[in-house]
């Protein structure tokens, strides 16, 4: 199911929300909107970022941007929960009753996964075709992330060049003096541009395709572990925690819970 994140428009809202405030308060925010500084900045950083990347990857990387407003990714303690019982149920039936557990989740990964250990592929080749899934993956996100940090590091510097272009225009009325306060005003908006696009926008966006990169990352791993463990016949309890290291480190008493469940799997076999 996806999930709005609140936080990062809670991010925009507020900083768009401060900035709008502090320009109402200081005066006329009309005196921060001017086209050629935005065709400077916006148009003139885009074009830059057609040049480094192809169309292809700019192409796609507005199908991601969305990414970072909504998530459908799984929490990872269901996702356990769900390797436990399929652990138990390949115990009780035997592998090929998994496959029709290959639709439990809308993940291709965990489908694909499901479906080489029901088909009895060996578990090395299992791994080996995951990994370069997760690889493949692993690179497209990066090719988002990069376009948006590109893209950050662009706007600033095309700002500057508005700025420039607004002092030569300034210094061409030294003969008016009375136009030199206006002049100098419009020069430095497009520097203003630059930074709110790169700061606020481009930068942060960057930043949350790369947590999401990461967490699904996450996710993949622990799908591709549980995947071996319950071909390899891990004991459904063992496996579970296998998984939970996955995950930050729990409180001592949640860590002590573990330490009893492997300990007495060890007790059991013993006997």
């Amino acid at each position: 199911m996806r999930r709005i994140d609140y936080m990062t428009v809670a991010g925009i809202v507020a900083g768009i929300g401060l900035m709008a405030g502090s320009l109402i308060m200081g005066g006329n925010p009309k005196l921060f909107w001017n086209v050629p500084s935005l065709m400077v900045t916006v148009g003139g950083s885009f074009a830059a970022v057609l040049i480094n990347f192809s169309f292809q990857d700019v192409k796609n990387v507005f199908g991601t941007v969305k990414q970072a407003f909504t998530t459908d990714l799984m929490d990872p303690e269901e996702l356990i929960e769900l390797f436990g019982e399929l652990a138990r149920k390949a115990r009780r039936e035997g592998l090929l009753a998994l496959e029709d557990d290959a639709d439990r989740l809308d993940d291709p990964f965990f489908k694909k996964g499901i479906q080489m250990m029901v088909d009895a592929m060996e578990p090395e080749t299992i791994r080996q075709i995951l990994e370069t899934d997760m690889a493949y993956m692993a690179r497209r996100h990066e090719i988002g992330q990069s376009i948006f940090k590109t893209w950050g590091n662009l706007a600033p510097s095309f700002g500057l060049i508005g700025t420039l272009i607004g002092l030569v225009q300034m210094l061409a009325k030294l003969d008016k003096p009375e136009a030199l306060g206006p002049s100098m005003a419009l020069a430095l908006i497009t520097t203003f541009y630059g930074a709110i696009m790169a700061y606020m926008i481009f930068i942060p966006l960057a930043g949350k395709l790369g947590l999401r990169s990461e967490q699904e990352m996450m996710l993949h791993q622990m799908m591709l572990e549980g995947i071996i463990a319950i071909q390899s016949g891990v004991n459904p309890r063992i496996l579970e925690e296998r998984l939970r290291s996955f995950l930050p480190a729990k409180p001592k008493g949640r860590q002590a819970e573990g330490e009893d469940v492997v300990m007495g799997e060890a007790a059991d076999r013993q006997f």
